[in-house]
């Protein structure tokens, strides 16, 4: 597929989309079922935990620390439409996911499912590991990190791992066919 979108660098556009159509849209690839649902259970878990909080739940708010756990003990009704939104935007993963179990006639879309999910598994691994680095060095006093010694403990032992087994659990739900 060419696109063509004026005399400014129109060519470079079309050969990089051709590219990346040749990567992941006319090649075969391969859905990993069970990453899928280990998938779909780790996001409706995540998704759970925002509901949980949103509806006044305090179970597990400390350990996240910092401001968070700030507004969650005095919330204001714009702070629980933020935990509900992102509840509802944690559930489109699942169903991001789910789509991967649909036989797509149109190799395009597998190759939008492919290119997404890659990116939202890389971006999740990030977010998770970005977060542990930054809180392993304020621990050392490299950094300063307003987190008391409760919210760094569960951050590292479970909150950014967390982040990460999803991250790897999309990356791997698709693959390229051998």
């Amino acid at each position: 597929m060419a696109w063509n979108i004026g005399r400014w660098g129109g060519r470079n556009i079309s050969l990089i989309f051709d590219k990346v159509q040749g990567v992941a849209g006319t090649a075969k690839t391969k859905v990993n079922k069970y990453y899928v649902y280990i998938g779909v259970i780790w996001t409706i878990l995540f998704a759970g935990m925002s509901f949980y909080w949103a509806m006044g739940g305090m179970i597990g708010v400390r350990s996240l620390g910092g401001a968070i756990y700030e507004q969650a003990l005095d919330p204001e009704p714009s702070f629980i439409t933020i935990v509900w939104m992102t509840g509802f935007i944690k559930l489109l993963g699942a169903l991001l996911i789910l789509m991967l179990l649909v036989k797509w006639r149109e190799s395009r879309i597998r190759m939008i499912l492919y290119l997404i999910i890659k990116i939202t598994g890389v971006l999740l691994f990030l977010y998770g590991s970005l977060n542990f680095i930054t809180i392993t060095l304020s621990t050392v006093d490299l950094l300063e990190f307003q987190l008391d010694s409760y919210a760094t403990f569960w951050r590292l032992l479970f909150w950014e791992p967390f982040w990460m087994f999803g991250g790897i659990i999309y990356f791997f739900t698709i693959n390229k066919a051998k």
